[in-house]
């Protein structure tokens, strides 16, 4: 009896201190003391926790985390794509990480483009020609090699033993995997990752292994960058381009370097934002946006009310005209106007131009947005001390370029095709030819992954991220402005109905549930134009409440297997 009352009196005392509860979807964050990890996979999640249950720092949890997601959400978890990480310590230090990729040595101008100046068959989205030089191992190296205090090993080792041993095909997983079954059965590679034997699809709750992917991540456990930019890794990689007609040589992968940046600063009611700098847009955007809005009493005019809403529109409009117009990656455009365009100066004379009942028109011919897949991955980790990561990759598509390395196990990813593919050419179909995005060698494409981490007196306060292309950045900031100006929890501020615009086309996109129809009808009075979808982003949120000692987070119910757990 004495036996069976301390064992129970463990599992009680265990329950209480280790709270791995997953999200619920709804307006109530999980909660937690110490520390929380908040990602689109239950895996990968329980990962990065147990990490930091293990005594690791925050970008140990998110080293562990991201290499989870490569296993267990291959739809946009990789090591065959690139993206961004922003990180804000506990002791005020405040960095980034970008591991965007680049394109190959051999890319050019014009090499999507036929004898006519066309676009080849969306050459630049489809096929080996659109796979950019992978990013993500070596972002995550630098990334532990500055701040890690695990061991490498002991991160990558749970993601290779999922592999290894095998996951359980959530509905999630089931539904990508059976929406692009026909993709799997045009490659034999692809075939044998994502099929069974005979053809036919894993169904839930069957066993999934992964036995190339897990001798890959053995070897990049073992080695590091250089399991996989060099040795066998790199040989299967090689090997694949050349067989298939790809551009990627050993050269652009001995060249790939993940760099340090300093991270976009601005300030909205009193919080200082930081965002991810260019290469990726998503920070410059955001705050200039912020700056715009900050000139109006948004609080008065109610959450998402058509007045909200309108203003709310006209911000996203112009700052999505001066993405295209100016952002690019900074190694080759020296001379972009970064700072004039997250100036309070700057804003006040957009300002100007918006008037309080009568929407702007966007320009046909004026710049646009390329085509930016939604299918992107966001997760955010606060360790116990108070670090915060906020971190976000992709492969591009859903599953990138649907390309599984032969004998390697991993995705490649299809980045090319966010590089503007004509130049010189804009249109009215979405096509746009500005300098600052042009292809060229080894640059590095533009990119609307927006991880943001908000801090106040020095301290971070919570980190936010989604998914989503092209809408990402309105979805970030959507998020900001519910807690900040409307004082909402983490999960009601991400779960909120939200909108879209992005200049041209001329239109707004609204998620379609949460916004009344009058409201709809005073909005469109204006002189916007509503085009209405399901489900925009699956934010990932953090909030850390340092007076209370108390830590809240949640997983967007828009994402089928996303969970936040914390301790």
């Amino acid at each position: 009896m004495k036996r069976f009352f301390l064992f129970f009196t463990a599992v009680i005392f265990l329950f209480v201190q280790v709270q791995m509860i997953a999200a619920p979807a709804g307006r109530k964050p999980v909660r937690a003391q110490n520390a929380m990890v908040v990602s689109t996979s239950k895996y990968a999640t329980e990962i990065g926790i147990k990490v930091l249950q293990e005594g690791g720092n925050a970008i140990d949890a998110a080293v562990a985390t991201a290499f989870a997601l490569a296993v267990v959400w291959p739809a946009a978890g990789n090591i065959g794509g690139g993206g961004f990480l922003v990180y804000h310590g506990a002791n005020g230090e405040i960095t980034a990480f970008d591991f965007r990729e680049k394109a190959p040595l051999a890319a050019s101008e014009r090499m999507f483009l036929d004898a006519d100046g066309r676009i080849h068959k969306r050459s630049n989205h489809d096929g080996v020609l659109a796979i950019g030089v992978p990013g993500t191992v070596a972002g995550l190296v630098l990334a532990h090699e500055k701040f890690g205090s695990l061991k490498w090993k002991k991160l990558i080792e749970p993601a290779y033993k999922l592999a290894k041993n095998g996951i359980q095909i959530t509905w999630g997983l089931y539904d990508g995997l059976k929406y692009f079954q026909d993709e799997w059965r045009k490659y034999p590679a692809s075939a044998r990752k994502f099929l069974k034997a005979d053809g036919r699809l894993l169904q839930p709750g069957e066993k999934w292994q992964q036995h190339d992917l897990a001798a890959t991540l053995k070897r990049i456990m073992k080695n590091g960058h250089d399991g996989f930019y060099k040795g066998k890794t790199a040989e299967l990689l090689i090997e694949f381009m050349q067989r298939n007609g790809g551009l990627i040589t050993h050269e652009d992968l001995q060249k790939y370097q993940a760099v340090e940046r300093k991270p976009i600063h601005g300030t909205f009611r009193g919080y200082d934002v930081f965002g991810m700098c260019p290469p990726s847009s998503g920070g410059v955007a955001i705050i200039e946006m912020l700056n715009i809005l900050s000139g109006y009493e948004l609080a008065g005019m109610g959450h998402n009310s058509a007045q909200y809403l309108h203003f709310l529109t006209e911000a996203m409009r112009r700052a999505f005209a001066d993405r295209a117009r100016y952002l690019g990656d900074p190694d080759f455009n020296p001379e972009m106007p970064v700072t004039k365009l997250i100036s309070l100066e700057y804003a006040a004379t957009l300002r100007a131009g918006i008037e309080a009942d009568r929407a702007s028109v966007s320009d046909s011919v004026h710049f646009n947005d390329a085509y930016e897949s939604e299918e992107t991955t966001h997760f955010s980790v606060v360790d116990k001390a108070g670090n915060m990561v906020s971190m976000t990759y992709t492969l591009e598509a859903s599953y990138g370029s649907k390309r599984v390395v032969d004998g390697a196990g991993f995705l490649l990813n299809n980045e090319m095709g966010d590089f503007n593919p004509i130049p010189g050419y804009t249109d009215s179909r979405g096509y746009i030819g500005t300098a600052p995005n042009l292809v060229c060698p080894q640059k590095r494409m533009l990119s609307s992954m927006s991880p943001v981490i908000v801090a106040k007196n020095g301290r971070p306060v919570f980190a936010i991220g989604s998914p989503g292309g092209r809408t990402i950045i309105n979805t970030v900031l959507q998020v900001i402005l519910n807690i900040i100006e409307f004082d909402m929890n983490i999960a009601k501020a991400i779960e909120s109905p939200r909108i879209h615009h992005q200049w041209f086309p001329d239109e707004t996109v609204m998620e379609d549930w949460g916004i009344s129809p009058d409201t709809q009808r005073l909005y469109q009075s204006y002189g916007h134009k509503i085009h209405f979808r399901e489900t925009q982003g699956r934010a990932m949120g953090i909030f850390r409440d340092a007076e209370r000692g108390l830590i809240y987070g949640a997983a967007d119910s828009r994402s089928p297997d996303g969970a936040a757990m914390g301790y």
